[in-house]
């Protein structure tokens, strides 16, 4: 496989558990045919333009991966001549930087860590092999190019990563705070709650403020992946060369003859941002601590939208609420309040979920109201009649997003 050239390859999109459904929406937005789906995979075909574009757009996935060898492989002896099989020296710049990450479910492996070690070696071997010298391997996935590999029983695929680091880690996230909700997460929640920009977003309990970032990237359109300064095919071979044929107008106007993998990303990412939108509706972040709001004034800075987003210090209850204007998409609130697993108890808790019902049963007609949480006695204690109860996984935690409609 050329990756520059070839127009027409699998592009395996990996996500988290229970975020399938979607980034398979997000997908099909974006213009792209379901090849196949999984629990933790949606599937696509294209080229290297629909590998930016994807790495670029997704907001609730989590890796953008490009499938090199599929086999059956027993134990980790097959696993380095695999491995050893692929043209690595086309790939991976002999005096370049690679890491490598793996999920790896096989009876022969006891310590995990192992088979990525073994596809090291493998890849830098052959790279030496075939040209006398070997490129650096490390842990750090914002250099270079990244493989990944997933093992499961007796079937391996060996991938491309174009991503690196996982896209759930946009880049602004600079204080997480305590409990913090990954960021491929609150997009989904958003998207559930069916949220689409145009009405005001609040956020309640914000902690440090992901869902009101992610609400305001959201709303203004803006590409997640415009955040962040590395992705994995970055560091593939042949990503400052030129590619006949290929356009990059905003970045070389005057180039006849081609233009590099370098320069239609940046043209790509320059598109992206000419389509922002600016005027957007109102978006509110309140915590009762000070210390949650300012750590999410900092990530909003991070993230280029703390001039989107009022910040307040106060109890939930007291949070201002915009009007409802009944002529525009309803507005929306989500709250993720503690669940009694890592912060708090059931029993401290249950007064703090009776007044969450109480806000919305007095506070928020007119709004679609969201509150997600691992603790299903907790939920019953908000005593409202949920319109829709979603299964989400907040990092191993198995959580319903309850919505309701007031």
């Amino acid at each position: 496989m050329n990756l520059w050239r070839d127009k027409n390859f699998p592009i395996v999109i990996s996500v988290a558990k229970t975020l399938a459904t979607w980034t398979e929406k997000e997908v099909v937005a974006l213009g792209y045919p379901i090849v196949d789906r999984s629990e933790n995979v949606v599937v696509v075909r294209g080229s290297l333009r629909d590998v930016f574009k994807l790495n670029l757009r997704l907001r609730t996935a989590q890796r953008v991966l490009v499938p090199l060898l599929r086999g059956r492989c027993r134990h980790v002896r097959e696993l380095y001549d695999k491995v050893g099989s692929i043209d690595w020296e086309n790939l991976v710049d002999a005096d370049g930087y690679f890491s490598v990450a793996s999920v790896v479910h096989n009876a022969s492996v006891r310590d995990t860590r192992l088979p990525a070690l073994v596809t090291k070696d493998a890849v830098v071997d052959k790279i030496r092999m075939k040209t006398g010298r070997r490129p650096d391997s490390g842990p750090d996935y914002d250099k270079g190019a990244s493989v990944f590999v997933h093992w499961n029983g007796d079937t391996v695929i060996v991938y491309l990563d174009t991503s690196g680091a996982p896209l759930s880690k946009r880049g602004y996230r600079k204080i997480p705070g305590s409990a913090p909700m990954q960021e491929t997460l609150a997009a989904a929640c958003i998207d559930a709650m069916g949220w689409d920009g145009t009405s005001p977003f609040v956020a309640p309990m914000c902690g440090s403020g992901t869902p009101a970032i992610e609400a305001a990237l959201k709303a203004m359109n803006r590409a997640p992946g415009s955040l962040r300064s590395h992705f994995g095919f970055m560091g593939i071979r042949g990503y400052g060369q030129m590619i006949p044929g290929e356009t990059a107008p905003r970045v070389a106007p005057r180039q006849r003859f081609g233009a590099t993998p370098e320069q239609i990303w940046k043209d790509m990412v320059q598109e992206a941002a000419e389509g922002e939108r600016h005027d957007i509706p109102a978006i509110i972040a309140t915590d009762l601590s000070p210390e949650a709001v300012l750590n999410a004034e900092t990530n909003a800075h991070a993230a280029g939208v703390f001039n989107k987003i009022s910040f307040g210090a106060c109890d939930f209850a007291d949070t201002k609420l915009p009007p409802v204007d009944v002529a525009a998409n309803r507005p929306a609130i989500f709250v993720n309040p503690e669940y009694g697993i890592r912060l708090g108890t059931e029993e401290e808790l249950k007064p703090l979920y009776d007044r969450v019902g109480q806000f919305f049963a007095d506070e928020c007609k007119g709004w679609t109201c969201a509150l997600i949480t691992g603790n299903p006695v907790l939920a019953q204690v908000v005593n409202l009649k949920y319109k829709h109860r979603i299964p989400f996984y907040n990092g191993p935690i198995d959580c319903r997003l309850f919505i309701y409609e007031l």
